[in-house]
């Protein structure tokens, strides 16, 4: 065996060195990365970074000044969770029918929404168009956005009161008078107040109120037999730019899309799959199909009625009003007329002597 001479024998050893000593170096730069990671050891388990940053991401409404505290708020959380599945698990309790079902239901819905939420982020985002559009044609939510201090009465269902109701609240002066009328018929109601902007009020009852001035009282009907009494106590205009309900609008238009998306494509993987009901369930999809079918025409038929009659009752109110006008204007003419005739020129009243005078002369 040849001997390598001492001048090179050093080098090599000093290389060998350098090497096994960098190797070591990128050991423990890895380690401590990966440390790094961890955000808490629970027995012989770990919590890492992206399990609290995952959970927070999930939390949008978390403010930036309050990050620090939310991380550890939840890493306290995933610890509990942790202390937890170990004891779980040290009991057989991972083997269990009843946790291995509901691990699978978690599962299936954890799938069944990543699915979804993929598919409903596909969609096209709205247009400045279609954002302005939406702006103009919602002015009570915007441009004439106004917030309300209302004062509401919620009404019971019961057979024929919403017609006679509507007539107490058409003669009302206060919302008592009203809650007395309720109290005399036996009738069940819930009185609730507080302050509302235009944009918590529900879409079909907005305009409504929008049309109702500061004092006036009005009776709502929801079309499932239940009828609601409001009064706008008070309200102040607090209007909305289009710059700044620009981005709004876009998120609420394509929160719209999507869920409208995730529906067509809902139908689309029933139409294409093939489902049948067995057992119990036989025909339920039927049965469950003409049932919304149905109440959708009651709920179509109670909204037509509804309008009918506000339309009727508006157009009772113009004859009225038409009514009034003529006769005001009749009544203006005649006292016109009877001022004319008081003030036109009468006939001078000659004394008696004096005719006779004058008829004698002629003679």
């Amino acid at each position: 065996m040849r001997i390598l001479p001492s001048s090179w024998l050093i080098p090599l050893l000093l290389a060998i060195a350098l090497v096994l000593g960098c190797g070591k170096k990128d050991e423990a730069a890895a380690k401590a990365k990966a440390a790094t990671q961890v955000a808490a050891k629970v027995n012989a388990d770990e919590i890492t970074v992206h399990q609290v940053n995952y959970i927070l991401a999930r939390n949008p409404n978390v403010k930036p000044e309050a990050a620090v505290d939310a991380k550890r708020e939840i890493l306290d959380r995933l610890i509990e969770q942790q202390l937890a599945k170990q004891e779980a698990i040290e009991s057989k309790l991972d083997r269990s029918p009843d946790t291995l079902q509901a691990i699978e239901a978690a599962r299936s819905e954890i799938l069944a929404r990543a699915y979804l939420e993929r598919f409903a982020a596909t969609q096209p985002r709205p247009t400045e168009e279609e954002v302005k559009k939406y702006y103009a044609e919602h002015p009570e939510l915007f441009a004439r956005r106004r917030v309300f201090s209302l004062e509401e009465i919620l009404v019971a269902p019961q057979e024929g009161l919403a017609a006679e109701l509507r007539e107490q609240v058409a003669k009302a002066r206060s919302m008592q008078d009203v809650a007395s009328w309720l109290k005399s018929r036996n009738a069940k109601f819930a009185v609730n107040s507080g302050v509302r902007a235009a944009e918590q009020i529900p879409l079909e009852l907005l305009p409504k109120l929008q049309e109702m001035k500061d004092g006036a009282i009005r009776l709502v009907e929801a079309g499932d037999g239940r009828v609601d009494v409001i009064r706008i106590v008070a309200s102040k205009p607090a209007p909305v730019d289009e710059a700044t309900a620009m981005p709004r609008i876009q998120q609420f238009l394509f929160n719209q899309r999507s869920r409208e998306a995730v529906a067509r494509e809902m139908k689309r993987l029933k139409d294409k799959a093939q489902i049948a009901y067995v057992g119990e369930f036989a025909g339920g999809a039927a049965a469950a199909e003409a049932k919304a079918k149905a109440e959708a025409e009651v709920k179509a038929k109670a909204i037509a009625e509804t309008t009918a009659k506000e339309k009727a009752e508006a157009q009772a109110r113009a004859e009225e009003l038409s009514r009034a006008r003529k006769a005001a204007e009749a009544k203006a003419r005649l006292e016109a007329e009877t001022k004319a005739r008081d003030t036109s020129p009468k006939p001078v009243q000659l004394p008696h002597e004096t005719i006779e005078k004058g008829v004698r002369g002629l003679q």
